[in-house]
Parts: structure tokens; sequence; C-alpha cells
């Protein structure tokens, strides 16, 4: 039971984080025109909030 809960928790604070930095690239692309960098970031990000959750998932 108890690690159904942090799995959720750890799930709820990834996702959270990816919000985050997906605001900070919008404002890189809208503020200093800076696609690649925008793209690279939202890349980036999505990759580290599903191979973080498929480990810790697997993990448990």
């Amino acid at each position: 039971m108890s690690t159904i809960i942090y799995q959720l928790i750890f799930i709820f604070i990834t996702i959270f984080i990816f919000f985050k930095t997906v605001g900070y690239a919008i404002y890189e692309l809208k503020e200093k025109q800076n696609k690649v960098g925008a793209i690279t970031v939202i890349c980036f990000s999505f990759l580290v909030i599903v191979f973080s959750n498929v480990a810790t998932i697997i993990a448990l």
C-alpha cells in the first residue's frame, strides 16, 4: 500500500516539474525567439519524466 502512495507522489511531483519546465520553454520561445532551445527543453523534459517514472515502477 505504501509503495503505491510513494509512486503516486513521485508521479505528481514529476508532472508538476514537467509543467514548470514547459512554462520555461514557452518563455524561451516567446521572449527570446529561441525555437531550438524551447523544443530541446520540452523533448528532454518529456524523456526524463517518462523514463524516471518507468524506472520507478519497474524498481518497485
